[in-house]
């Protein structure tokens, strides 16, 4: 499963991301901190003997951890070190920063460690370099007061000043300097440059990208920190419909039960509004599942032509659609199939087909020049394509999936044992499942889940490899307390718990 196709560079949440990540699969973030703050130091005393005096100025989150870090380093090798802390040290933010500051006081004779309340109070006189662990790749906005003095004194010093991950001040996605930014002569970042920094040269110096033992293939691997990359967050001023529409269609005279699976999987990934459409009967059967459901009643036995004009007002007012869940592969029914996919593609909205609506799809199919999600199993990818993925060459399987990725201008979520998400240029792994979500129903959840995503506006790939995760955890939280013995609405519950700090709720890997 070796990493292909990865990105040199990262922005600020996908690095955040893969941290996350990381943790799940057994990389602490306190690893992280020590790998990172060790490189820093490392890369001073190439440049500088040990009889230097070397000052951090240090923020209270992870990045001032970093520094923490490089400064007990530094001290064992034999520099003299000063720390100047941005605040109060009680307001630490970052745990493993806190760990490291508390290991440093237990060497407070051994260093100078200022809690600073009066930049004025600062001097640097003797000082050979200036490092600066103030603020990290998240920085948003304006910098605030007391920080923007800081960088004007770590400005004014004439020796060497080092940036840790990105000069404070500097937006690492953007280079946009945010009111202020320390102009370091080196930039000393970890494990993938920052796509800001290229934009900010004047301000980064000579820039290093040094490793912190994070695997590039974690790349490739779906985790909590691909939740964290979809996760919309409720502030105050937001409305009915802020967080999405989405239309359901499914159900057929045999089947109810899966388009009410797929509707409430989507409320609670977060949604505000589901319209679920079924034939008349159907529809009446979902109406009674759930007072949350707001129930479309279809004319005919089987979705039909006529119904595509009933639809039409409901797809004006939804931000995605899922399409197939239950609706059977009458004739009339792979006609609607045919001609509601026009009209999604002519709105433009994000378009999830799953189950006999990728069936029906396979008849027709072609690239659509909206976003299109397909979720088959493997034997549903074989209708779809007319060709079964190899059982032996897992990076066959893989390259066989993008292929029909790109042919159909798509994202395919490949549903197995190891779930294979692939748009045309991208691919994830996802491990989480287990043998109790063979129960009928499960495929439901996730195309619910995946569709919610969809409607609040989640990038079509992001919103799959989360989807993928999110529904496998909960299969697995579910399993852990019942066992094997399952149904797909158990899942249902779980899911708002994987929106919600996953970490706390899953085991490291």
């Amino acid at each position: 499963m070796a990493a292909k196709n990865v990105p040199n560079q990262l922005s600020s949440c996908e690095m955040r991301s893969i941290e996350i990540n990381a943790e799940y699969f057994g990389v602490s973030l306190l690893q992280l901190m020590e790998n990172a703050g060790r490189n820093v130091a490392q890369e001073i005393e190439k440049r500088f003997s040990n009889m230097k005096k070397v000052v951090f100025f240090c923020g209270l989150g992870g990045n001032g951890g970093d520094g923490f870090v490089a400064a007990r380093h530094l001290l064992v090798h034999g520099y003299s070190v000063t720390i100047f802390l941005a605040g109060k040290s009680k307001d630490i933010s970052h745990p493993s920063a806190v760990q490291n500051w508390n290991t440093l006081k237990l060497v407070g004779d051994c260093l100078q460690i200022v809690e600073v309340s009066d930049i004025s109070n600062v001097s640097l006189v003797g000082v050979d370099v200036v490092v600066d662990a103030l603020l990290g790749t998240g920085t948003k906005g304006t910098l605030k007061a007391h920080i923007l003095r800081m960088v004007e004194v770590i400005n004014s010093f004439e020796g060497f000043k080092i940036a840790v991950d990105v000069p404070t001040g500097i937006n690492s996605d953007s280079g946009e300097v945010l009111g202020g930014a320390v102009r370091a002569d080196l930039t000393v970042t970890f494990y993938k440059s920052k796509w800001g920094l290229n934009r900010a040269k004047e301000f980064v110096g000579d820039l290093v990208v040094r490793d912190i033992g994070l695997p590039f293939e974690f790349e490739r691997f779906a985790g909590p920190g691909d939740v964290n990359l979809v996760c919309k967050r409720h502030v105050l001023g937001v409305h009915k419909g802020d967080f999405g529409r989405l239309l359901v269609i499914g159900g057929s005279n045999v089947f109810s039960g899966a388009p009410a699976l797929a509707s409430i999987a989507a409320l609670r990934s977060g949604i505000d509004v589901v319209y679920t459409a079924s034939v008349e009967k159907t529809a009446n059967a979902i109406s009674m599942m759930s007072p949350d459901l707001i129930s479309v009643k279809l004319q005919g036995d089987n979705l039909n032509r006529d119904n595509v004009v009933e639809l039409e007002p409901y797809l004006a007012l939804v931000d995605a659609v899922v399409l197939g869940p239950g609706i059977g592969l009458a004739d009339e029914t792979c006609k609607f199939v045919e001609l509601f996919v026009d009209k999604v593609e002519k709105a433009g909205k994000p378009l999830l087909l799953d189950a006999d609506g990728l069936k029906a799809f396979a008849k027709f199919k072609r690239p659509l020049k909206s976003p299109l999600v397909l979720t088959p199993h493997i034997g549903e990818y074989a209708v779809l394509t007319g060709q079964r993925l190899p059982e032996d060459d897992f990076e066959g399987k893989v390259s066989l999936i993008q292929k029909t990725a790109k042919a159909l201008n798509a994202v395919l979520l490949v549903k197995g044992k190891v779930d294979i998400i692939c748009s045309p240029s991208r691919v994830k792994l996802n491990f989480t499942g287990n043998l109790g979500m063979t129960v009928g129903g499960t495929g439901d959840v996730l195309a619910g889940i995946v569709g919610g995503l969809l409607a609040q506006k989640t990038d079509v790939f992001k919103a799959a490899v989360a989807g993928a995760f999110v529904n496998g955890a909960c299969g697995d939280i579910v399993a852990s307390r019942i066992g094997f013995h399952m149904l797909a609405s158990d899942l249902l519950d779980v899911i708002p718990q994987m929106f919600i700090k996953p970490m706390d709720h899953l085991k490291v890997r």
